[in-house]
């Protein structure tokens, strides 16, 4: 018998142990079998379990066969899509920047939920509203991270700054369409950074209007996409964080190298006229921003 990760050549006779017939047919490239099920694989893994206890059967015989069941199970998840080595967007004007060297943020910044302050030269964000159950007379209240941002009308565009985790659990970048009703607070898309995954998700059609006492999160529209990439960030550390968006894809690139792509087509909404950045959590720090116009490469 030949035996690799997920195929096996040969049959082995468990007919005489009592065990219900399962045959393991020849398989390999040239046969073009297919890899055992993972339904099989459970099933084959009782049966054995069965065998072994109640029929004495012979290990060394059975483990060949054990192998293949639990590699089958093992099997890695389905490969997230290829992020394009290059880049997407080529740049074109400077629409924005802010290297935050002052006192205070100012009043061009609008504190969307508190709160974002500067410090050592730099944007932090410390969140402020978190989920308080209706008590005394006060309404409930549901928690929501910091989030400040600017009026900065693009269409395709690039984002770069720098940021450090800290003590948050993320830090974002969002884009919205203030005069679009048809997405919660006319959010667009958005790329969400944390210690361990790139987020990047698309957001229109989350409607603000919704059914008298609807719970949980709104319907996803019919072809709306989200996608996590796995990443091992020092929350200490200070990264470099690049968005392009073009069309109906983002690509995000995480200390120049790729970390994320997106095709979804709520990401190609012509209007997104302000930029958002997020923190959840406690001291999350964003630094030496820039947007540009792009084009399509």
């Amino acid at each position: 018998m030949y035996v690799s990760p997920s195929r096996v050549v040969g049959v082995v006779d468990i007919s005489n142990s009592g065990l219900p017939a399962f045959s393991l047919a020849a398989a390999g490239p040239a046969c073009g079998t297919q890899p055992l099920s993972k339904g099989k694989a459970i099933r084959l893994l009782n049966w054995l379990w069965v065998g072994c206890i109640d029929h004495a059967m012979n290990f060394r015989l059975l483990t060949p066969i054990l192998f293949v069941a639990i590699s089958t199970l093992a099997a890695e998840p389905p490969k997230l899509p290829a992020i394009p080595a290059e880049p997407i967007a080529q740049k074109k004007e400077l629409l924005f920047s802010d290297d935050f060297n002052r006192a205070e943020l100012g009043k061009d910044w609008q504190q969307v939920v508190p709160m974002f302050t500067l410090e050592n030269n730099a944007m932090k964000g410390i969140q402020m509203r978190f989920d308080t159950p209706a008590k005394d007379g006060k309404p409930e209240v549901k928690g929501h991270q910091a989030v400040a941002g600017r009026e900065v009308p693009t269409k395709d565009s690039v984002i770069e700054f720098r940021f450090k985790l800290g003590g948050a659990q993320s830090v974002t970048a969002e884009y919205d369409d203030r005069k679009f009703n048809g997405s919660h607070y006319g959010h667009i898309c958005m790329a969400r950074i944390a210690a361990d995954k790139i987020t990047l998700v698309d957001q229109k059609g989350l409607a603000v209007a919704r059914p008298e006492g609807a719970t949980g999160e709104p319907p996803t529209p019919k072809g709306r996409k989200n996608i996590a990439y796995p990443l091992n960030l020092d929350p200490q550390a200070w990264h470099t964080f690049m968005l392009e968006t073009v069309g109906d894809t983002m690509r995000a690139t995480i200390d120049g190298k790729p970390a994320a792509v997106l095709k979804s087509p709520g990401i190609a909404h012509a209007t997104k006229s302000k930029v958002e950045f997020g923190c959840m959590g406690k001291d999350g720090y964003i630094d030496d921003l820039k947007i540009w116009n792009a084009e399509a490469r």
